[in-house]
């Protein structure tokens, strides 16, 4: 299904770490932890500066993958790790995108599931990585038939 998509990129898409961004992120997850809202706490740290929370690249732009077409609802969740050089500073620009990395299936007890693995990956203005996002969405067999019609 999307096996010719497999190492297609998005084109990378700038992206500022915004302090107000940050909080209400933080407000959501339930996780207002100083580093991440008080800013005497960020400026006092050893990043001199707030951090986003771990999972905050969930919220980044990066790009569309020409020729991914996923339906607006009924896919599930599977799997998403976080790799980090260093945490999300306040203030700075990172650079975002993605790319698909594979595409299986597997047979379920509701029928053939479809596994799509993408990684984002988030730059500096220098261009080194500061982290990486894998992700699995899983395509069930309802929205797989869906999607063919």
């Amino acid at each position: 299904m999307y096996k010719e998509l497999i190492g297609k990129k998005s084109k990378k898409v700038k992206n500022t770490i915004e302090r107000g961004l940050v909080k209400r992120f933080a407000e959501s997850i339930g996780d207002l932890h100083p580093i991440y809202v008080d800013e005497e706490v960020g400026s006092n740290s050893r990043y001199g500066t707030n951090i986003a929370p771990p999972t905050f690249p969930r919220v980044l732009s990066s790009g569309a993958i020409e020729g991914l077409k996923l339906p607006n609802k009924g896919l599930i969740h599977g799997e998403q790790i976080y790799h980090y050089k260093r945490p999300l500073l306040v203030g700075e620009e990172i650079y975002s995108y993605s790319v698909i990395e594979d595409y299986y299936e597997k047979q379920g007890s509701n029928g053939l599931m479809g596994f799509l693995a993408t990684k984002r990956y988030g730059e500096d203005a220098q261009g080194e990585i500061i982290f990486t996002e894998e992700s699995i969405t899983i395509i069930t067999e309802t929205v797989r038939k869906a999607m063919k019609v």
